[in-house]
């Protein structure tokens, strides 16, 4: 059997949640399970683990997960938010087996619902209509996902700078000019509960913001940085503009991305260009 790292991050105040996800996490069966919990600030019950990393402080989602996966022993990751579980006790199973089948596939995808077995726009990796079938596609969902931990290592895992927000994307397009491949197989289900992203995350539309200027200064070649951002711009107007207070944190976190420039920049070539605009995804939106 395959060897699996369930990548868990918490902050200490979802007791029961974390409870359960690591519950969900080790029934899953025809897969060797590793339970990896980082603790990125709080407190927590070490025994729920078995590996316990605890950085001290609050590293962000993209640097939590990056010190859970050093810590892992897995043939792959997966990463699992502390207030999600898996719908069956195959799906880690089922993902493994398709990014063993195919030693070019670095990310399988899963779908995330809520209870009622809906799935909201942005737990939705793909541009247009949702597939019914597993596809390669250019992002995957973070918090639901199985990835070939020697794919992570050799691209250095998420960039910790992001902090929180399009993490998902800038791994998604690094793995894919490197020459791997992402799926998404939307029948392989997590479960979440309903949230808010700006509820959960005080300054989501200006992190979001900022990140999205890194993300096309860090990885698109200039031309297609400057589509990007001017589209986003856009619809972001076209989205909120009747509401001036996010307006405000979209325009306070695009200058702050502006003004400060990502540590590290790995721009991906004009031939990735090409294969994420033939995946429907082309990088200008």
């Amino acid at each position: 059997m395959h060897s699996v790292s369930v990548v868990i991050l918490t902050m200490g105040d979802r007791p029961e949640s974390l409870a359960a996800a690591v519950a969900s996490a080790r029934s899953q069966e025809g897969v060797l399970v590793e339970v990896v919990l980082v603790v990125n600030g709080g407190n927590s019950a070490h025994d729920l683990a078995d590996v316990v990393v605890e950085p001290g402080e609050n590293t962000g989602i993209p640097g939590g997960r990056n010190l859970g996966a050093a810590a892992a022993s897995g043939e792959f990751l997966c990463f699992l938010d502390d207030d999600a579980w898996y719908a069956t006790n195959g799906v880690i199973a089922q993902a493994v087996e398709m990014a063993a089948s195919n030693p070019l596939v670095a990310v399988v995808g899963l779908g995330i619902t809520d209870a009622d077995g809906e799935t909201t726009n942005r737990h939705h990796p793909m541009l247009f209509k949702r597939p019914d079938h597993t596809c390669q596609a250019t992002s995957f969902p973070g918090g639901a996902c199985v990835i070939r931990k020697s794919a992570f290592d050799q691209v250095s895992g998420f960039y910790a700078e992001y902090f929180y927000g399009l993490e998902e994307t800038d791994l998604a397009w690094r793995l894919i000019d490197a020459g791997w491949q992402v799926l998404y197989a939307p029948l392989l289900l997590i479960q979440h509960p309903v949230s808010s992203p700006e509820g959960n995350h005080p300054n989501f539309f200006k992190q979001t913001a900022r990140n999205r200027v890194w993300l096309a200064r860090r990885l698109l070649p200039p031309p297609f940085a400057l589509i990007y951002l001017f589209n986003w711009s856009f619809l972001s107007l076209v989205r909120e503009w009747r509401r001036l207070s996010t307006l405000k944190a979209i325009l306070r976190g695009s200058l702050t991305g502006c003004r400060h420039r990502p540590s590290q920049r790995q721009l991906i070539s004009y031939r990735t260009v090409a294969r994420l605009t033939k995946l429907k995804r082309p990088p200008i939106i």
